[in-house]
């Protein structure tokens, strides 16, 4: 029987492996160099996220094709709406904006989405997703018109992420947003880490060597980059 996508998370988290997912936003990616950017991923990647905040409808499809006849790495769609989702990938992070009250991000879009996941061989995961503020505006906080939590508010991030698991989040999500200028504190991912018993993934700002193994040390089990992958930081 083929491994869950939810096990490979579920086992790093027993087994204290280390997860990495590269996020491709489809509004920013070339097809033609498709082959070039898998070559040129960290050695470390685990998993591939596709989405954005605002992507046109059908280029993320066309983005999930060209990758599958590329590479074997699992395609988690990370999707900013419903026009994203796609069968062509593996999964799908059915994300749910905990951290704000804007009920078409908390329920609204997962309703629209059901007549595309009905009969859909995706596998579906439930997650939490907590926007934390990362000293910019992301494309998240716009699009959702929704308040990031600032990074003082320690508790109340993770009593969010504790109500989340609770109402049946398999994954919980935090992130500082497209852009951000510092990524989530190593005190908050700890906190959080201490409260849950699902695994965590952390996101947005994180560029540098040190940030990684802060994350990770913290209790990250899966980190999220986007273009600083570029760099090849070792992990």
């Amino acid at each position: 029987m083929t491994k869950s996508l939810y096990n490979s998370f579920s086992e790093a988290l027993d087994l204290k492996k280390k997860l990495l997912a590269i996020l491709i936003d489809p509004e920013k990616f070339e097809l033609k160099n498709t082959a070039s950017f898998l070559r040129n991923l960290p050695l470390e990647t685990t998993h591939l996220f596709v989405g954005g905040s605002t992507v046109p409808e059908g280029i993320t499809e066309d983005l999930v094709k060209a990758l599958k006849n590329c590479t074997a790495k699992p395609i988690l769609l990370f999707p900013g709406d419903v026009s994203q989702i796609t069968n062509d990938a593996d999964g799908l992070l059915f994300l749910s904006l905990l951290s704000g009250r804007n009920p078409e991000y908390l329920i609204g879009q997962h309703v629209k989405a059901i007549s595309k996941l009905r009969g859909s061989s995706l596998e579906i995961i439930p997650t939490g997703y907590i926007l934390i503020d990362g000293e910019n505006e992301s494309a998240v906080a716009s699009v959702t018109q929704t308040k990031p939590l600032p990074q003082t508010a320690v508790q109340p991030i993770v009593d969010t992420a504790k109500a989340g698991e609770l109402m049946g989040a398999k994954l919980m999500y935090l992130e500082a947003g497209s852009g951000a200028k510092v990524p989530v504190s190593s005190e908050i991912i700890s906190a959080v880490k201490q409260e849950l018993n699902i695994p965590l993934i952390v996101g947005g700002g994180i560029k540098t060597k040190e940030q990684i193994k802060n994350a990770y040390s913290a209790g990250a089990t899966m980190i999220v980059m986007g273009t600083a992958f570029e760099n090849n930081f070792p992990i």
